[in-house]
């Protein structure tokens, strides 16, 4: 099954948001300073979406562990 470009996008954002969150407190921990914590989880965002998009859109063209999509025969 193809998935959309949309759906990619989608999925790209949803786990960017989660991430960066992550990455936020992981750097505010190692830190102790909320602005430069902000400032690490604002650059990696954008820099990990555009990488996580491009994986998931060549993952969608390789066809390991996909299956075909058979037509429904149907016999009366």
């Amino acid at each position: 099954m193809k998935e959309k470009t949309y759906r990619s996008v989608l999925k790209t954002i949803s786990w960017r948001t989660i991430g960066t969150i992550d990455t936020i407190l992981i750097s505010y921990l190692v830190i102790g300073d909320l602005k430069w914590a902000m400032s690490i989880g604002g650059v990696e965002l954008f820099t990990k979406m555009g990488l996580y998009f491009i994986h998931e859109r060549t993952w969608n063209k390789i066809q390991l562990g996909k299956e075909k999509e058979h037509p429904i025969d149907y016999h009366i």
